[in-house]
């Protein structure tokens, strides 16, 4: 069968786009260097389910099922991607990883594969993921501590940490959820180094996800959403002040547009810190034998370190040498767009919208298709001199 587009990644982003390219029918090879399907999701945190309702996480062409529960777990979106490349009869090539693309000699795009074999397509789409490579703070010290430190990726349950004093590192969603895990699993005590004050929303009230005011406020002016996030902020959520953990000064939409903060959703953080399970304190600037040391000079013996301090896209190996990179290691053009130095080459799935990140994907993988399908038609247009 004649390839139209090799796909880099067997997670969500790579499952979506090429099962809507098969609904244009269009053919995509998926190509994934781990032995199965959702790997990244594989490696996270026993406790972890979407932060977004189950109606608004499918991806293009299968519902979530209903028995998967509203706010589906991390072992059941496991299920449904597996369950979707069956279902849409996916050629995905596991166990075969992708070292590079370049352009080919012929037009279209060449994949180097970790086994020095090339693949060929007129077409490509990069989806490795958002969360692709853990990013480590580099702070003084490092070597010498003497506890274990581990990165948020590395952690899986709180249970292998009963009895210990753990020192969580971030207030995004991970960390957060990570110090809740730890308290209710049995940490003897739990503290939560915060840098930035984040903001906390509910996750939903009653029927409604709080992911739908999300899609609607996304296009509205910064401002505006700032100020109405602070308003709602202070009707719905606890002031944590007295408790270390003081209300953000920066808009909510502002920390999202420019440092990809998302809010934190409240699966027991807010009651964690109220009841006093899980404790803010400042900043870890940096390490020294036993210790830690905090921004306000205070020093800790932590048994433990877990660094909930997020990602890199880890895109350059890969396409950093084709000039559609921005200086933070981002794609330039994302979506249905391709970038000007690379017309044919699509990214999925490196957004991190207010509006879900599932559900963009979704939108995006059939934006991509739609782009394709017609920059096909364009090509063999060209080729043939055949009106289509």
């Amino acid at each position: 069968m004649a390839v139209d587009a090799l796909v880099v990644g067997a997670g969500p982003a790579g499952l979506a786009v090429a099962a809507a390219l098969r609904a244009r029918g269009l053919h995509a090879v998926v190509l994934d260097r781990e032995p199965a399907v959702g790997s990244a999701w594989r490696r996270h945190y026993y406790r972890l389910h979407l932060h977004t309702p189950r109606e608004l996480s499918a991806l293009p062409g299968l519902p979530i099922p209903r028995e998967m529960g509203r706010w589906v777990a991390r072992d059941d979106v496991v299920r449904y991607l597996e369950l979707y490349a069956e279902h849409h009869r996916l050629d995905v090539r596991l166990g075969t990883g992708v070292r590079r693309l370049d352009r080919g000699e012929a037009g279209g795009w060449s994949l180097t594969l970790d086994d020095g074999s090339v693949a060929t397509a007129p077409y490509a789409v990069v989806a490795t993921g958002f969360n692709h490579t853990p990013r480590e703070p580099t702070l003084p010290g490092r070597d010498t501590f003497t506890g274990r430190v581990l990165h948020a990726g590395e952690y899986r349950s709180g249970a292998a940490f009963a009895g210990q004093d753990v020192l969580v590192v971030g207030t995004g969603n991970t960390g957060t959820e990570i110090a809740v895990d730890l308290a209710e699993q049995g940490a003897r005590r739990v503290r939560l180094a915060v840098r930035t004050a984040p903001h906390v929303l509910r996750r939903s009230a009653g029927p409604y996800a709080a992911q739908y005011t999300g899609i609607a406020v996304r296009h509205l002016p910064r401002a505006v959403v700032d100020r109405a996030a602070h308003v709602v902020g202070r009707l719905t959520t606890p002031d944590l002040s007295a408790h270390g953990l003081p209300r953000p000064t920066t808009g909510l939409l502002t920390r999202v547009q420019d440092d990809n903060a998302i809010p934190v959703q409240d699966v027991g953080i807010v009651d964690a810190v109220r009841h006093g399970a899980v404790e803010p304190v400042s900043a870890l600037t940096a390490y020294d034998g036993r210790a830690v040391v905090l921004a306000d000079g205070t020093r800790l013996e932590p048994d433990a370190v877990v660094l909930a301090t997020g990602y890199t896209r880890g895109l350059e190996p890969l396409v950093g040498h084709l000039g559609v990179l921005d200086a933070r290691g981002h794609p330039i053009a994302s979506g249905g767009r391709t970038p000007p130095a690379a017309p044919g080459l699509w990214f999925l799935g490196y957004t991190n919208p207010i509006s879900g990140m599932l559900r963009e994907i979704r939108l995006d993988a059939r934006r991509i298709s739609l782009a394709m399908a017609l920059a096909k038609d364009d090509r063999v247009r060209e080729l043939t001199g055949i009106p289509l």
